[in-house]
């Protein structure tokens, strides 16, 4: 069963997101990140270039040849997935594939919106008998 873990506190999402890959990366894991559109897609993409000085997060999106061996893949889809090992959700919505992961990482933002739907998300996981492990981060 898919093991969930919801971070929250940690300011924005698109931060958060880049410095829990960073940390998986560095534990030997393979991430997916799975953003809702490609207007998202190329911000975590740009993001990951810049969010640090000292960390190197290779990645690329799902489609390109080198998706194989690159431990971090970006995709506005749940096709053409070269892993199963960590999935990192950026949509507001549950992603429908979240159960062939063995591992889930779910960000709830800061605002009111992004707290509704990751409190939604939650109970969808929560319903269906997800054991879920909550962190709260401290803001960068």
């Amino acid at each position: 069963m898919t093991e969930i873990d919801f971070y929250s506190g940690g300011g924005d999402r698109l931060h958060t997101a880049c410095r829990l890959v960073a940390t998986a990366v560095r534990k030997g894991f393979k991430v997916m990140i799975y953003a809702p559109d490609m207007t998202t897609v190329e911000q975590i993409d740009k993001l990951l270039w810049t969010f640090s000085a000292t960390d190197f997060i290779p990645h690329c999106q799902a489609g390109d040849e080198l998706a194989e061996i690159t431990p971090v893949i970006l995709s506005d889809s749940g096709s053409n997935l070269p892993h199963d090992d960590v999935l990192l959700n950026l949509d507001a919505e549950n992603p429908s594939f979240f159960s062939r992961f063995r591992r889930l990482i779910e960000i709830a933002g800061n605002t009111d919106g992004d707290t509704q739907a990751a409190r939604k998300r939650y109970r969808f996981y929560q319903d269906r008998g997800y054991e879920i492990r909550h962190h709260r981060l401290k803001p960068t």
